[in-house]
């Protein structure tokens, strides 16, 4: 088994606690039209895909009119850079887990399908860009997660192979993306989980140390 040489993580559910930012921003936007996104679908359907991709399901499961999109695209942007200056804030346990994990030689970056803006902002203001090798956002690939094309770019970006890569993810989009690059999947259903113990022990694990 390979040396795992660099760990990439999704950033909402992952690094940042802001899958309901996403939600409310956009829901906030939805509603000047008269439209919504349940949380039971937000959860089962929508979640960790990009603003656009779920305005074009909202045209063509409920007749949203394509013509806002750009429009509510935008609104959305700024109401999620509202919220991200009103709650994102440096977490005790993920500065300590980069900041060992860099320290021990390990690459380390972000591949979210979130845009370049609010990546950079949200990583400047939980103190965890200067750990960061590289961050990549839907506006770097042409398909978004579930397409693996993000964690491609990643990978080929930090010269390594697939199988010395470590990718943490929480949804099922994000999973489905991460496990067609061919790299190794360590899967959390909490920013809590995303902690140095456990990333040292999936490493261990991928390695080939733990039996």
């Amino acid at each position: 088994m390979a040396e795992i040489k660099a760990i990439i993580f999704d950033m909402d559910g992952v690094l940042i606690d802001a899958k309901d930012w996403h939600y409310e921003a956009l829901n906030k936007a939805l509603a000047l039209f008269g439209f919504g996104i349940s949380r039971y679908d937000h959860l089962v359907t929508y979640d960790g895909l990009p603003t656009k991709k779920k305005l074009e399901m909202l045209t063509m499961e409920r007749g949203l009119p394509k013509g806002l999109h750009d429009f509510i695209n935008d609104l959305k942007q700024i109401y999620t850079i509202e919220m991200i200056f009103q709650k994102c804030k440096p977490v005790f346990y993920h500065e300590y887990a980069l900041s060992h994990l860099k320290a021990e030689g390990y690459k380390l970056a972000v591949a979210s399908n979130s845009i370049r803006q609010t990546v950079e902002l949200m990583m400047e203001k939980s103190n965890l860009a200067k750990y960061l090798d590289l961050m990549l956002s839907n506006q770097d690939v042409s398909k978004p997660k579930p397409d693996p094309e993000i964690y491609n770019a990643a990978i080929n970006r930090l010269q390594l192979n697939p199988e010395e890569c470590l990718i943490v993810e929480d949804n099922q989009n994000g999973i489905k993306a991460a496990k067609a690059s061919g790299a190794n999947v360590m899967i959390v259903n909490s920013v809590e989980e995303v902690n140095l113990e456990n990333i040292k022990m999936n490493i261990k694990k991928f390695e080939g140390a733990l039996a």
